[in-house]
């Protein structure tokens, strides 16, 4: 009776807290060395005017132009025959696709299947024990 107890309330924290208790996807913290031109970081400062990343942080006033010390495409040297490919520097933002984590059904399905082993297993156990134990009547 207690291991029935005891997995009834394990199986109802994990319904009710599995939902509400959603993936932290950290946000990385970004400055002008991520960026390999200037156009591709004020695409992001432009993204989020807030400016959480301190981009806009030259010497003067806050003036919206972000990493003023970078390159810009339209000013680099074209001296040689290709023009330099920019390293990715944002996964999925960037267009380099990636993963940003599980979609709502991916994670239901999860819980679906780990509710489901746990039941197996338990019901496993209570009929190796009801086996090992038989009753005398």
């Amino acid at each position: 009776m207690r291991i029935r107890t005891a997995f009834a309330a394990a199986v109802t924290v994990a319904l009710a807290a599995g939902p509400s208790a959603g993936l932290a996807h950290a946000q990385p913290d970004l400055n002008c060395r991520d960026f390999a031109f200037q156009e591709d970081a004020q695409a992001e400062l432009n993204r989020d005017p807030s400016d959480p990343h301190r981009l806009d942080e030259d010497q003067g006033p806050d003036d919206g132009i972000a990493c003023e010390v970078l390159p810009r495409r339209s000013t680099t040297s074209t001296t040689s025959t290709t023009a330099p490919t920019p390293l990715p520097t944002r996964g999925v933002q960037g267009g380099i696709g990636g993963s940003t984590g599980p979609a709502d059904f991916e994670r239901t399905l999860g819980t679906a299947l780990a509710c489901t082993s746990l039941t197996a297993a338990a019901a496993y156990a209570a009929r190796r024990r009801r086996d090992a134990n038989p009753r005398k009547h």
